[in-house]
């Protein structure tokens, strides 16, 4: 009898057991440029998945990105983790950090450019339901988003985390269809009071569906267990932070995206 009953709960274990989470690459390309992007998924999941853009920080596509991508699946999502160098091109130091961030935000062309093709490469995959994608992204990564947003793509919810905000005109502030999530840490000193403020008034005045959230004791960076090893001044990981910014995504996400 004790045989049967541990071949039971063996079996019971087995069948709720999910898979790993799979990784797939996609290249894709803007503007002559390879862009090298991951998808990650899980593998025990059948049919079409909400898809997730993920836009990293401005080292680069580097494993915490790939980390949140992989979070995101295991919750059941089909995440792409996109490339906004090119060629995969990662960095470690800041001066080298803001010299690509830079070279990317200083044409607009090409910031919402390779935004737009990350979408539209995640958008075809087969594994993705085009019809309920969201994009978050981290520092750089969540002004990418925005950006995206700005142009109107067909996003049901942007999700940024300590992000810079970008300059939005009344017009593209019309255009943005997501419901938007902002995450930003309380005493951030590299986003400025006016930023914001020009910010939340322009998409307000345009209606658009806006909730900011504001994490006391948290400084830019707060998701990021390794935000220290730097020593920038101004950059430290949150616990708490990082915690209850990852659970408002999450049931922004549950009622935007079904899941």
């Amino acid at each position: 009898m004790r045989t049967i009953l541990t071949l039971v709960a063996l079996v019971a274990l087995a069948g709720t057991a999910a898979a790993d989470v799979k990784k797939v690459p996609v290249d894709y390309k803007f503007d002559g440029v390879t862009l090298k992007g991951e998808l990650y998924f899980d593998d025990a999941l059948a049919g079409k998945l909400p898809g997730v853009l993920v836009v990293h920080e401005w080292w680069g596509l580097n494993e915490y990105a790939r980390g949140r991508a992989a979070a995101l699946a295991k919750l059941g999502y089909a995440a792409f983790a996109c490339d906004m160098y090119g060629d995969g091109k990662t960095v470690e130091h800041p001066q080298d950090a803001t010299k690509m961030a830079g070279d990317v935000r200083k044409n607009m062309a090409v910031w919402q450019g390779r935004a737009k093709a990350a979408l539209d490469a995640m958008a075809k995959q087969d594994k993705v339901d085009a019809t309920k994608m969201a994009a978050i992204g981290y520092c750089f990564g969540g002004s990418t988003a925005l950006q995206l947003a700005y142009t109107g793509a067909d996003l049901k919810a942007v999700v940024t985390f300590h992000s810079a905000l970008p300059a939005v005109t009344a017009e593209q502030a019309k255009a943005i269809k997501a419901k938007v999530l902002i995450n930003h840490g309380a005493q951030d000193k590299f986003i400025s009071e006016e930023s914001i403020d020009k910010f939340t008034a322009t998409l307000t005045d345009a209606k658009v569906d806006l909730d900011f959230r504001n994490y006391a004791g948290s400084v830019h960076s707060f998701t990021v267990p390794d935000a220290g090893k730097h020593k920038i001044d101004g950059m430290a990981y949150n616990e708490a932070a990082d915690k209850e910014s990852w659970t408002a995504m999450k049931d922004l996400f549950k009622k935007t995206l079904g899941k």
